[in-house]
């Protein structure tokens, strides 16, 4: 059974919007940190928003602004709003939980113990 459940993506015009859904079916990540990270072809994985146990959010630089994550506790998901996007946010979006409440470096994949399995996004010029 998957432990992370991922929705939303697809295909849209560079400044459209897109959202993303990671439901956990197993687990209670309400007081957990969660983070989204991308894959895009030829790069490294990155880490581009996160969300700690107390709501803190962190956001790579390039989609400050841009991106929005929010956890719903009542359904136990985890949201990306992705607004003004941009080709070079094309890539495999995943999400990831943690068993910890918070870090300062959210973006370490290593810290992460459950996975979603993608979700891909496709921004056209």
């Amino acid at each position: 059974q998957e432990e992370l459940v991922q929705s939303g993506g697809g295909s849209v015009q560079a400044g459209g919007s897109l959202r993303l859904s990671c439901a956990a079916s197993t687990y209670t990540y309400s007081q957990s940190l969660m983070t989204w990270f991308r894959q895009s072809p030829g790069k490294e994985r990155e880490g581009v928003a996160a969300i700690d146990g107390n709501g803190v959010t962190t956001y790579e630089d390039s989609v400050k602004g841009r991106f929005t994550t929010v956890r719903d506790n009542t359904e136990n998901t985890l949201y990306l709003q992705m607004n003004s996007l941009k080709p070079e946010d094309s890539g495999m979006y995943y999400c990831a939980a943690s068993r910890f409440l918070s870090t300062n470096s959210p973006f370490r994949a290593s810290i992460y113990s459950a996975w979603g399995r993608g979700t891909e996004v496709t921004v056209s010029s």
